[in-house]
């Protein structure tokens, strides 16, 4: 009763043995030859390169927080008055110069007691100015004021250290609509 049960079994074992015969041998012997001379080459590490330590040396550098690096220095003074008045300047305290010129617009003209005034835009903040006032981040002074435009004149330092005289306008801003 018993090999009754594995007569099946053993039937379709045989019939199985016969379908894996020599049909792919063909295939086989070429993929062999194909590949017999086949070998991976893969390029040797790069040398390692041991690490040197750099010294750090953080009291010859440049305190990146300090006022110098936004202000003018006061090394580039001049005798004789060929130069801007460093000390003047921080003494004035003018909010007008901590602005470059270009980010400034004239919004308005005001003649009051025959002396012409304007309004300067900064950002949020909104200035009256006049004639003698100090403007800008290159020791400007307003030197003309119409009802178009400002007139400034500015300090400005070249390579070498010297001082020369520059001529600036803010022209009125006219709001479209």
């Amino acid at each position: 009763m018993k090999s009754s049960r594995y007569v099946p079994v053993l039937a379709l074992a045989l019939l199985l043995s016969g379908c894996g015969g020599g049909e792919h041998e063909d295939l086989r012997a070429w993929m062999a030859e194909a590949s017999k001379d086949l070998r991976g080459k893969i390029p040797p590490l790069p040398e390692i390169k041991p690490y040197e330590p750099v010294p750090y040396t953080a009291e010859t550098m440049l305190d990146p927080f300090n006022n110098g690096k936004i202000e003018p220095e006061s090394k580039g003074r001049r005798s004789g008055g060929q130069g801007p008045d460093f000390e003047a300047r921080e003494l004035r305290n003018n909010i007008m110069e901590k602005y470059p010129l270009e980010s400034m617009k004239m919004i308005g003209f005001m003649n009051i007691n025959n002396t012409p005034m304007a309004a300067i835009q900064v950002d949020q903040l909104v200035k009256q100015v006049k004639v003698g006032d100090y403007i800008g981040l290159d020791f400007g002074v307003i030197t003309r004021i119409t009802d178009q435009a400002i007139e400034i004149k500015e300090m400005i330092e070249d390579s070498t250290g010297e001082w020369s005289e520059r001529m600036n306008t803010l022209q009125l801003q006219a709001q479209e609509g």
